[in-house]
């Protein structure tokens, strides 16, 4: 059975308390630290994911090689916009997104693999969408009703990254046809 609503009054006043805190409030019930670690390992993931599809799209050569690397290129931008949303909800909720470059590659769940050959890419690409769409899968569901916003951008980024997948997968299918 759901717990009674809080009166107005009380809402009122308890929300007069640690204005400097912006939209984190007394209801906010998830574990902050664990939310903004793994905000800031989501952010690295993001970034090294669209360092590795900016590479791919420059270095992509052979037979269908440009409609490919303009994939490669849309997703990279897709990726800078999950980044985007990302560092906005760590700064949300009172952190700092750590964009310090030299450790990107060790805080993010995907790895930056460069490939040589166009099939290389893809599968390398498709592994990292395979790594994000675990992760971000894994943290929705342990943060539960606890964080519903951070837990709705997650979503948002996981189907994008579900139909990267996608994509991918009906490439690497194309590429290994042939």
């Amino acid at each position: 059975m759901a717990s009674a609503l809080t009166d107005v009054k009380t809402l009122r006043l308890r929300s007069r308390k640690n204005l400097k805190e912006g939209a984190l409030t007394a209801g906010y019930s998830a574990n902050l630290p664990a939310v903004l670690k793994f905000l800031n390992e989501a952010l690295a993931t993001e970034i090294v994911c669209m360092l590795r599809y900016r590479r791919h799209h420059f270095m992509a050569r052979g037979i269908n090689a440009k409609s490919t690397a303009d994939e490669f290129l849309l997703h990279a931008n897709e990726e800078l916009g999950h980044a985007d949303l990302i560092a906005e909800r760590i700064v949300e909720l009172g952190g700092e997104p750590d964009l310090a470059p030299g450790s990107l590659v060790g805080r993010s769940h995907a790895e930056y693999v460069p490939g040589r050959s166009l099939v290389d890419m893809i599968r390398e690409d498709l592994v990292a969408e395979r790594i994000a769409i675990d992760s971000y899968r894994e943290f929705i569901r342990y943060l539960g009703d606890h964080d519903p916003t951070t837990s709705d951008v997650l979503k948002r980024i996981l189907a994008v990254e579900e139909n990267h997948a996608t994509e991918l997968s009906d490439l690497l299918q194309d590429a290994t046809a042939k």
